[in-house]
């Protein structure tokens, strides 16, 4: 059965998120307790007039004890959650379905992530005990299947795709130098990063999401009572998740061009929100660019590009921050960074920013709905979340 949308519509009231990068002088705690009060600060609750925390975290603690220990909170509840990279878009779906259900008036998503200190190179991935037969691949080694995959799949050479990879880097590097909060602030060239040296296939470091610590949160509350905490809410009108089987790479008749679950994700989020044309009536999107050509093959999967012609859509512009659908005007992971449980947590802040006019030199204009794509595994070997989000209060609110 497909997925409904809320019967009770939830909002956000605040939001928050620390600065992303290699925070040395800070402790997973430290970006728990800002990123916590910062999303309360403008709503005027305290924290323990929150009901309900659920934490995002996949290699940064357990239970829900890393949570109230920092903000020295008791007897609350307090779940800790993770779903590999869509770990903070999990934390948010779980607040939001927690106050949907009518358990809670209040709850909040956090989301955080201390990748440094932990070693995380983000060239090898944690993995639970297996029979041996999973092949053993690095991040990029998995994602650079996508280019030749891609190429055969729709008879484009693989330089086209290259350049399209280069544009992506390129424009998510330049969104990020005007983020205050990102952990690359410089725009690059797009000749350099043409001719960086190969790390996977046809991925060199600047097709490669940056590895960082951070923190981010949100407070959630029915649509109803928003207005009570802030005059400009952010109104949720699709939530959805598709967990895939698992077995494509084992799989020979798995293509790797292209990314199933974003489109199963997507088709159920549009269904909730009432959107028939995504590629028209989505205004601003913040998706999952892990590696550029991920981003390149969402364009697809979420309804934006036909299929076998994002890459000349990228070249086009059609995504640039003053394009016909800006998408990843943040930096992206590219140029944000990527502390896992708080990802999706970030990509919503963006919406939140963006949807209160508060984007400074990233601003768009004539906003109708956002739409977050946050996804976790490798192609064959994925779970994808959609969220659509709007400062226009839906139907029955």
């Amino acid at each position: 059965m497909p997925a409904h949308a809320l019967r009770t519509p939830v909002a956000i009231v605040g939001m928050a998120c620390t600065r992303f990068g290699e925070l040395w002088d800070r402790s997973v705690d430290d970006l728990l307790v800002e990123a916590t009060h910062g999303a309360l600060g403008g709503t005027g609750l305290a924290l323990d007039e929150v009901d309900a925390f659920y934490l995002g975290s996949m290699v940064s603690g357990v239970s829900g004890l890393t949570l109230t220990r920092p903000l020295n909170i008791a007897h609350k509840p307090v779940t800790r959650v993770e779903n590999m990279c869509a770990t903070g878009s999990e934390a948010f779906r779980n607040a939001c379905f927690a106050v949907a259900s009518g358990a809670y008036d209040v709850a909040m998503a956090v989301g955080g992530e201390k990748l440094k200190d932990f070693g995380y190179s983000g060239l090898e991935m944690p993995s639970v005990p297996n029979d041996g037969t999973p092949p053993v691949l690095s991040a990029p080694a998995m994602y650079s299947m996508i280019v030749p995959a891609y190429a055969r799949r729709y008879g484009v050479p693989e330089e086209q795709i290259k350049e399209a990879m280069t544009h992506i880097a390129w424009k998510n590097h330049a969104n990020g130098a005007l983020n205050p909060r990102a952990q690359f602030r410089k725009a690059v060239p797009k000749e350099t990063i043409a001719k960086a040296p190969a790390l996977a296939g046809r991925l060199s470091v600047f097709d490669c999401s940056g590895v960082a610590d951070g923190g981010a949160a949100a407070v959630v509350v029915r649509a109803e009572d928003a207005l009570r905490y802030t005059d400009r809410p952010l109104y949720v009108h699709a939530l959805a998740l598709d967990a895939g089987s698992g077995t494509g790479r084992n799989d020979s008749d798995y293509g790797y061009h292209e990314l199933a679950e974003a489109a199963v994700s997507a088709r159920v989020a549009y269904d909730q929100a009432g959107i028939t044309d995504p590629a028209r009536e989505i205004s601003i999107a913040e998706v999952h660019d892990c590696f550029t050509p991920t981003e390149m093959v969402l364009m697809e999967e979420l309804g934006f590009s036909e299929r076998g012609k994002a890459w000349r859509d990228v070249l086009d512009g059609r995504y640039d921050r003053d394009g016909e659908l800006p998408v990843n005007v943040d930096g992206g992971l590219k140029s944000f960074g990527h502390p896992i449980g708080a990802s999706g947590l970030r990509m919503l802040f963006e919406m939140w920013s963006q949807f209160r006019g508060e984007a400074g030199d990233r601003q768009v204009g004539d906003l109708v709905y956002g739409l977050v794509q946050n996804q976790g595994g490798s192609p064959g070997d994925l779970v994808s979340a959609v969220t659509i989000v709007s400062d226009r209060r839906p139907a029955g609110a």
